[in-house]
């Protein structure tokens, strides 16, 4: 019987607990400041649940955090020719009834939506419903699932300042927040990081990431530059899975490692320089660590041209060095290299003085607007 009146009163509990649905999906960069929430969101009293797709990345993301979880059936949005652009829509339909159910049984007072393809059947179903709708774009510009849902939202945060001017025609309903950054980045050990890659506290440490697949580009400059490179620094080198190459493996001062997951906080701890890719959250970290960096983004032949935005944001702000894709060849890398470290106090001293760190109080705080409690 005790049992019995536990679980009753935990129910009445989460009856009076305010509902929040989350939804990204597609990639990791989709989900990550949905997670970055979380604490917060749970700390001012909301029941979360996650809507994604039925088999995405973001299905195993949100299961590590242990959040309610539907899957509803979604299509991507390709801006090229393939066969299965036929298909898709059909499954886009299907999403908005999975979403429409979902949402019905849910019954939350606020949406929350950080862009991917499959959010855009949650967005409709949610305005079908009349549920309140926030958006998130981490992109200087708009993907395309964003564009399409911006008109049905009622509030749209943005990460970068210039994106207002660029979303004018929605100007009442734009709000400059920055982007959500996981707590656990903050988090990072310096001894835990020399400790996994072998380092002393001799040289300083440059870190080098490709993105979550690696860039060949990136990895052949690096590795043609290394003699050079680790005469002044230890190097990290994240370079992509299938990517490691065995013959340097021996070498003292440089650690290579497909991927990086937990440890990344200790490595990011340890860095003093970093050379990466220009993905929205990738440079957020950066800045939020105050963490020196070169950014080298993806080529519009192989993107939108969303990362080179990204990247001439932060380099018209004094927060990072850029080297185009196409300019990029080893002579250049190290060039590029050595005029980041002797600027590096000037980026550090320009980070500190952002007030693009506090996405996530901002945005809780306008979630919690929607609150009826």
């Amino acid at each position: 019987m005790a049992a019995i009146r536990k679980n009753s009163v935990q129910s009445k509990l989460n009856a009076t607990k305010p509902k929040i649905v989350l939804t990204g999906g597609g990639t990791a960069g989709h989900v990550s400041p949905n997670i970055a929430l979380l604490p917060s969101l749970e700390a001012d009293g909301w029941e979360i649940v996650y809507i994604g797709s039925k088999n995405g990345i973001e299905k195993k993301l949100v299961a590590e955090v242990g959040l309610s979880y539907y899957g509803i059936s979604s299509g991507k949005l390709r801006r090229y020719f393939s066969w299965e652009n036929f298909i898709d829509p059909f499954k886009v339909i299907k999403g908005v009834f999975d979403a429409y159910f979902a949402i019905a049984k849910i019954k939350p007072q606020v949406v929350f939506s950080k862009g991917g393809f499959v959010t855009v059947p949650v967005i409709l179903a949610s305005w079908l419903h009349r549920v309140p709708m926030i958006i998130h774009e981490s992109d200087f510009s708009s993907g395309l699932a964003n564009r399409l849902s911006i008109p049905f939202a009622n509030k749209v945060c943005v990460t970068f300042p210039e994106t207002v001017k660029n979303l004018a025609k929605y100007a009442a309903k734009v709000i400059h927040t920055g982007l959500p950054i996981r707590p656990e980045i903050l988090e990072g050990v310096a001894s835990r990081g020399r400790e996994l890659c072998g380092f002393t506290a001799d040289l300083p440490v440059l870190f080098v990431v490709g993105g979550s697949t690696g860039s060949a580009k990136i990895n052949q400059a690096i590795r043609t530059n290394l003699d050079k490179i680790t005469t002044k620094y230890q190097v990290v080198h994240a370079c992509g899975k299938g990517n490691l190459d065995d013959s340097l493996s021996g070498h003292p001062h440089y650690r290579q490692f497909e991927y990086l997951g937990k440890e990344l906080a200790d490595i990011l701890a340890i860095a003093d320089l970093v050379v990466s890719r220009s993905g929205a959250n990738a440079v957020f970290e950066f800045l939020t660590l105050r963490k020196p960096n070169l950014l080298i983004p993806l080529s519009k032949a192989s993107s939108r041209g969303d990362q080179i935005l990204n990247a001439q944001s932060f380099a018209a702000r004094g927060y990072s060095a850029v080297l185009l894709e196409e300019n990029l060849t080893s002579e250049s890398l190290l060039a590029a290299i050595a005029d980041l470290d002797t600027r590096r106090d000037e980026f550090i001293q320009n980070m500190q003085q952002s007030q693009d760190t506090k996405a996530i109080a901002q945005i809780v705080s306008l979630i919690a607007g929607f609150s009826n409690r």
